[in-house]
């Protein structure tokens, strides 16, 4: 589990994925055109983090709106992230 949580945050769209859920809910169409890539490889990435519990869904009518689902995971991230930048 340790091994593929580090896998899924070593890839950059996940990662910007995660980040953007990190500040609310958005449905794939939404992250795709925030993050300017193509919905296809946004379903792709969040079945990815969905399988890992990183993120969860809801639906709301015909849409489905992702957030992230583990605080910790989101610390880390943000941590690194914030490391980085230094």
């Amino acid at each position: 589990m340790v091994s593929q949580t580090f896998k899924a945050l070593s890839h950059p769209n996940r990662i910007r994925i995660l980040y953007l859920l990190a500040h609310g809910e958005y449905s794939v169409n939404e992250i795709a055109e925030h993050l300017d890539l193509k919905q296809a490889t946004v379903s792709h990435q969040l079945v990815f983090l969905k399988n890992l519990r990183l993120v969860k869904y809801r639906r709301a009518g015909q849409s489905i709106f992702y957030s992230q689902d583990d605080e910790h995971v989101m610390h880390t991230l943000n941590e690194m992230i914030e490391h980085a930048q230094h």
